[in-house]
């Protein structure tokens, strides 16, 4: 029986350090609560090897960028011995700042009567970028000489921002073809979450711009629809909406496109 149980936990170990994410064990038990294992993951995410974390707390993570509020969550999360998911700033051994979306469980085994906390790490750093530059983008897109954005990896997206009609539409029709042939753009995404006030040629436009796209082999998602913009949508469009493909947000496919690549 010991022996088979000790088959399994070995079996374990080797599971979680062929994963990509890192994974720690840490023990509140001892003083300062210091990590009792690593993955492999966590070396290479980091750079630190196993022999430099383990017996240590996992502040060394931290640094300049490192949201204090964010921390100080996960502290009162493990003081209060609830699980916990944060993303924040980390770096590496080599000072290379990376973001670290961080699930932390508490973990009590009944044959031990013993509790551990079991941290899993995923750097999203490309994640978080691409968001932050899609949000600069969006602050200034009145000002640029063209709204798409170029995200990754031919991904792009569009804002639309204010008061769109179809005079706004018509002058950024053909300026949006030129830059989504120029950027080689396979997937546009088009925003509409910040639309404030727009008139029925919203609708038939995004038709519009959907078959151009599609003749230019381009993809096109529409996210952030409002409801009432949606039924506008069905109402106009009928069996053409199936042929649109929306999301309800700029991170969900963004989250998605990085899963893909995982």
């Amino acid at each position: 029986m010991l022996k088979e149980v000790a088959k399994q936990a070995e079996l374990l170990m080797k599971v979680l350090d062929y994963t990509r994410v890192g994974v720690l064990i840490t023990d509140p038990d001892i003083e300062d609560n210091p990590i009792v294992y690593v993955s492999e993951g966590f070396t290479k995410m980091t750079g630190y090897t196993k022999k430099e974390v383990l017996g240590t707390n996992c502040r060394f993570l931290q640094g300049e960028e490192t949201e204090r509020g964010k921390i100080d969550l996960l502290r009162e999360a493990i003081k209060k011995v609830e699980p916990v998911s944060i993303e924040v700033a980390n770096y590496t051994k080599d000072g290379t700042l990376f973001w670290n979306e961080l699930t932390v469980d508490p973990v009590y085994l009944e044959d031990q009567k013993k509790l551990y906390f079991v941290g899993v790490q995923k750097d999203i750093t490309e994640q978080v970028r691409a968001k932050k530059e899609y949000e600069r983008s969006v602050q200034r897109i009145q000002s640029i000489s063209t709204p798409i954005v170029p995200l990754i990896d031919g991904l792009a997206v569009l804002p639309l921002i204010g008061e769109m009609n179809k005079e706004r539409f018509d002058k950024m029709f053909e300026k949006v073809t030129e830059e989504t042939v120029r950027l080689a753009t396979k997937k546009l995404l088009i925003d509409l979450s910040g639309l404030t006030d727009y008139d029925a040629f919203v609708v038939s436009g995004i038709f519009q711009l959907r078959d151009v796209l599609k003749l230019i082999g381009t993809e096109l998602v529409v996210c952030g629809m409002a409801p009432d913009l949606a039924i506008q949508s069905v109402l106009a469009g009928g069996n053409e909406m199936d042929s649109i493909q929306t999301a309800s947000s700029v991170k969900q496919i963004l989250k998605e496109t990085f899963e893909k690549r995982e």
